[in-house]
This record gives structure tokens, C-alpha cells and sequence, in this order.
């Protein structure tokens, strides 16, 4: 339609987290909406966090595609494991790119990773980079990919999904000029308080109504700092016989080696009240049936969806003070040092107040569910490709819940 825009985002590959989550969410709410969205991954399938991963397996990628947004990955499963990592592109490749991007008025890439193809490329259309971390330092080649599109005058603006990721990166030498906020938000008709998914879920656990219950969403990965939230459970299960701790995401099976080696360690390798989901697609079940959402990382975190989607569903958020965790947890939960006995604590502590703390997670709905996060995108995206905003945003805001 001569009245829409096209959108094409680029994905280094389809493996569970929250910024893949949160981008599916905002292609999901703006396709069809005056825009018209596709997604090009660079990799079809890959191995991340001790697990193999199909993009025809993932979440994201069967949401996209029952959106109707298409998706198309650039190496597929046939390349062997040292051209799949290569950083040089072939010429088939790069066509392949340039078609797709040819058929857009606007690139979006998830995170910088994808920009190494961009600049190979030498694509100069329209370009917004999406920043979900808290260290551009810390990501390897990621940083110099996006100086170098930033030096050829290739990105038209940077999305930083909160306030540190914007100061990190500006901290990195970025132009302010090109660093906008747009706050995580997210889907307040799934995720809220719902008994009967705690109910349900906590049957299936063989886990008691009345049991304290702590909840740890992420993939096994060092930001995450795993030995650290195990050993704070390894405490908290000793000073209360009847809690049970919930841990899921990528890697957190016992096909994972070094996660049975941590849970050796932490002397949890054998108990029946530390529960290993693995990746699971309900996260709104697992917050719904919890007390406490907790969250370990010591670095790299910018505004952690799990914090958000687990204090929307009434679970109390107890976080390290990382990224813009302050500011989420502020008056709705506790934050604490990177330390076992303190985090443990915090725990307890946050079960004792749950009651204070309810109002404040209630109120809190307002300020994270999705609406003004997809209206800025959807105008940032407008004003990218050159058009206007005004119209476009309230198509946007109108069945957004």
C-alpha cells in the first residue's frame, strides 16, 4: 500500500532473550499499522547458552510469522560451523541484503552485531540501530562495527532502551545527537496477576499454595552471573524448608554441563525444590505463580524485561544495581550488593513486605505497558524515513492495550 512504510530489521539469529522478545513485540504491534515490516536473520540456526537453536523452533520467529511479517535467514543450515562464524560476507550474501533492503524505505538492525553486514554492505539508506545493553565495550567487535557505520554517516538514529544504555554509550564516544530513549514496555494484557496460572503452575511443581516461591527467567550466560543467584538460593532453601526457586531460560536443564557443575558446587545439584524449566514461552505463568522475581547480573544489563513482566504479574522484583534497575525497582521491590548472604536476605525480606509493596506494583502498570513504547518507535521510524508522524501514531496507538 502506497501509504505505508516498509521496515526491514535485521537479526544476527534467532536465540532466546529479552531484547529479540521486546523487538518481536514492537514489529508485532506496528506491522499493518502504516507500516509494513520484514526481518532478515543473519544466521538460520544457532548454538548459544549449551543449546542448539532452530529459528523455525523460536518464539519470536513463529510470532513474526503469524503476524504475517516475513522472515528469511541469510546462511542457512547447510553452511558448516567455521562459515557460519565467518565476518566477511560472499557476494550472494550481500545481493541478498541489498534486495531485501532495496524493497524497504527503513533498516533496522537488533543491537549492533548486524551492522558488520551494513557496513560491508555499504548500505546508506535510512539506518536505526536498537541498543539493548549497558557495556558497548564488553560485546567485541559490535562497538568498532558502530563507530565505523556512525563515521560513514550510515545510522539515522540510535534506540537505547534506558537511560544507562544511552549514557554508556555516549560515554563510548556516540554522538548524543543520535541516542534516543524509548523505555521497555510490554504487554499488559499478558502479563498481569493471574491465580489460576499460579495455581496451575504450581500444581504441575507439586509446589504448596502457601510455599515462598523466587523466580530466576534468563539464559545461562556470565552476564547473568548464574553461580551468583545459585548460591543466594543455596542459602535462602536452607533458612526456609517449605520455598521452592523456579529457574528458566536458555541452558537451565541438566543437559547443561556447567550448570550442573554450579549446582555441585552450590550443593543443589540434588535438591527437590530448586526446579530447572528450561526455555519456556509462558513466562507470565512462571512470574504469576511467584513471590520474589530475581535478578543476579553484575554487568551488561540496561532495563531488564524480567524485572518488568514479573513485577506486572505481582511478584516482588530483587535486583543487583545494575543498568536502569534502580529506577525499576525503586518503591516496588529491593535492590542488593553481589553478594549470596545480602541477596538471600533480600529475599526474605521482600516476602515479610509483601503486602507494602503490592499498591506500588499495581500503580506501576501505567508507566511499563507497551502503548508509548510502540507510538515513540513507530514515530521514530516515520521520522527516519523521512515522513511524517502525526497520523501514523495514533493508528499505532488505537488497539494497543
Amino acid at each position: 500500500m502506497s501509504h505505508e512504510i516498509g521496515v526491514l530489521s535485521l537479526y544476527e539469529g534467532f536465540f532466546r532473550g529479552g531484547a529479540r522478545i521486546l523487538h518481536t513485540d514492537v514489529l508485532a504491534g506496528l506491522h499493518g499499522r502504516g507500516q509494513r515490516h520484514r526481518v532478515l536473520s543473519i544466521h538460520e540456526n544457532v548454538y548459544r547458552e549449551a543449546t542448539f537453536q532452530r529459528m523455525r523452533d523460536d518464539a519470536c520467529y513463529q510470532r513474526l510469522v503469524a503476524a504475517g511479517i516475513p522472515v528469511t535467514a541469510l546462511r542457512g543450515a547447510e553452511r558448516g560451523a567455521a562459515d557460519r562464524k565467518s565476518a566477511r560476507f560472499d557476494d550472494r550474501e550481500l545481493t541478498l541484503f541489498e534486495r531485501e533492503a532495496a524493497a524497504t524505505r527503513v533498516v533496522l538492525t537488533l543491537k549492533e552485531q548486524p551492522l558488520r553486514l551494513v557496513n560491508q554492505a555499504g548500505w546508506s539508506g535510512p539506518l536505526v540501530t536498537c541498543l539493548h545493553r549497558s557495556d558497548p565495550e564488553n560485546q567485541g567487535s559490535a562497538l568498532a562495527e558502530l563507530r565505523a557505520a556512525v563515521a560513514a554517516g550510515r545510522v539515522t538514529a540510535l534506540v537505547c532502551c534506558a537511560e544507562s544504555t544511552k549514557s554508556a554509550y555516549r560515554a563510548a564516544g556516540v554522538p548524543d545527537s543520535l541516542l534516543h530513549v524509548i523505555p521497555n514496555g510490554v504487554d499488559l494484557r499478558r502479563f498481569r496477576p493471574d491465580r489460576l496460572a499460579r495455581a496451575r503452575l504450581r500444581r504441575s511443581l507439586a509446589i504448596p499454595d502457601e510455599a515462598p516461591v523466587v523466580a530466576f527467567a534468563a539464559r545461562y550466560d556470565g552476564m547473568k552471573n548464574v553461580p551468583l543467584f545459585l548460591a543466594a538460593a543455596a542459602r535462602f532453601l536452607a533458612r526456609r524448608p517449605t520455598a521452592h526457586v523456579l529457574m528458566c531460560g536458555t541452558g537451565m536443564t541438566r543437559e547443561n554441563e556447567q550448570l550442573l557443575t554450579d549446582l555441585r558446587i552450590t550443593g543443589l545439584d540434588e535438591s527437590g525444590r530448586l526446579h530447572l524449566l528450561g526455555p519456556r514461552d509462558d513466562p507470565q505463568a512462571l512470574f504469576a505463580a511467584a513471590d520474589v522475581v530475581a535478578l543476579t547480573s553484575t554487568f551488561g544489563e540496561a532495563a531488564p524485561l524480567c524485572l518488568i513482566e514479573g513485577l506486572l504479574c505481582g511478584a516482588i522484583p530483587v535486583a543487583t544495581d545494575v543498568g536502569d534497575c534502580a529506577a525499576i525497582v525503586a518503591g516496588r521491590g529491593l535492590l542488593t550488593p553481589p553478594d549470596a548472604d545480602a541477596i538471600a536476605a533480600a529475599w526474605g525480606e521482600a516476602l515479610a513486605r509483601r503486602s507494602e509493596f503490592a499498591p506500588a506494583l499495581l500503580a506501576a502498570r501505567e508507566q511499563f505497558g507497551r502503548r508509548r513504547m510502540l507510538a515513540a518507535y513507530a514515530a521514530l521510524i516515520w521520522r527516519a524515513g523521512g515522513q511524517g508522524t502525526r497520523r501514523r501514531v495514533r493508528r499505532v496507538l488505537e488497539p494497543v492495550g
